[in-house]
């Protein structure tokens, strides 16, 4: 458990590197990020063929911010059995043929699911990008600046702060549990009631006394922290080579476009 609040926390401290994309202005950041799922969500569930475009954002991004692949595709893969389940019922109720590759047919149901998830893993990347690339105080101030309510800010910022606070919680629960059961790994389910309510009143109890030395150091959920940092030239140039691509993509099947002239060679 110890290991996974590390790892809770280990796209954080990628946020700390120098290169120029580190050094992008957070409101750009999150902007661009915006645009790109928007665009990428947009297209239908068969449309496989025209996302493959979009796959050059992330991975260009992560190359030039020097961001290590392995650890960002160890997050997607939690995301992965979810949207297994989402594209598996059109397995069962979509069965025309969609094309024929060397004599194997393939249905519509199998394009839908690649597509999904094809569009997760676009989506899942650009997230965790944003994040290991953009120190969390400056993605609330970046938040701030797009007139996000201040309420929601906190509560998002509460809970990633404190999550660690309630793994603790557990890690602690779940060691005084084993040395009263003789070592047995697990919690037996007769037990777990007890240890979901105990957890709760414990939860309840930490997070009154964390609030209430916050606010003996000045914390007012209505004094956010300000970010008047303004875009410069490289931040919208960053913004306008991101954008201007995603939203051409959407509206232009650049694939066509590049069959017909790879077509009209001699």
């Amino acid at each position: 458990m110890k290991n996974r609040i590390r790892e809770l926390y280990a796209l954080e401290q990628l946020a700390s590197g120098s290169t120029f994309i580190h050094r992008l202005n957070p409101l750009v950041k999150i902007l661009s990020s915006a645009v790109f799922i928007v665009t990428v969500v947009s297209f239908n569930r068969y449309a496989f063929a025209r996302l493959l475009p979009y796959v050059l954002y992330p991975m260009l991004l992560m190359a030039l911010s020097e961001t290590p692949y392995s650890m960002l595709m160890k997050r997607f893969l939690i995301a992965l059995p979810f949207c297994l389940f989402a594209g598996a019922g059109n397995v069962l109720f979509d069965r025309t043929a969609a094309l024929t590759i060397y004599g194997i047919t393939i249905s519509y149901c199998v394009v839908s699911l690649i597509t999904i998830l094809f569009k997760t893993w676009l989506c899942v990347m650009a997230f965790l990008l944003l994040i290991s690339l953009t120190p969390f105080p400056d993605f609330a101030g970046g938040m701030i600046q797009l007139r996000i309510p201040g309420i929601f800010i906190i509560m998002f910022e509460m809970t990633y702060r404190y999550i660690a606070v309630l793994f603790d919680e557990v890690f602690s629960m779940s060691t005084a549990y084993s040395l009263r059961s003789s070592g047995r790994k697990g919690i037996a389910m007769r037990d777990m009631g007890s240890f979901a309510g105990q957890l709760l009143i414990r939860s309840f109890d930490r997070a009154d006394r964390i609030y209430n030395a916050m606010k003996c150091r000045g914390f007012s959920p209505r004094n956010i922290p300000q970010n008047n940092k303004k875009p410069e030239t490289g931040d919208i140039a960053f913004l306008v080579i991101v954008c201007l691509p995603c939203v051409t993509f959407r509206f232009i099947d650049v694939n066509l476009l590049l069959a017909e002239f790879l077509g009209s060679l001699p």
